[in-house]
């Protein structure tokens, strides 16, 4: 599967969760979901400016074992997100019909 290919995947399952389960849009929000233990994913923007909104992520992400990925791009990340704005980062609480994406990024990683 090529970088592209992945990049478009990681929106794709965004939809879903969005459509189908539940997501949070915003660093703040996600930052949050990510400590309370209640985020399944995370997607990141890099095209982020400045980095240090979206810096932590990782981090706390990989403290708490849950898939991180950054994406190319917010704007792509919000329309995703369903919003009508760019948005720096998402968070699928509930994965609904994204499940089994989000299981398969677990066992890759």
């Amino acid at each position: 599967m090529t970088t592209r290919e992945v990049q478009m995947d990681f929106y794709h399952i965004a939809e879903k969760a969005r459509k189908t389960g539940k997501i949070e849009k915003g660093t703040n929000e996600v930052t949050k979901a990510v400590e309370l233990g209640s985020a399944k994913l995370v997607l990141y923007a890099a095209d982020v400016n400045p980095k240090e909104i979206v810096m932590h992520l990782p981090i706390i992400c990989k403290e708490k074992g849950i898939p991180c990925f950054e994406v190319d791009s917010k704007q792509k990340l919000g329309i995703a997100a369903g919003i009508p704005v760019s948005t720096a980062s998402i968070a699928v609480i509930e994965p609904g019909d994204s499940v089994e994406d989000i299981s398969q990024i677990k066992k890759t990683k």
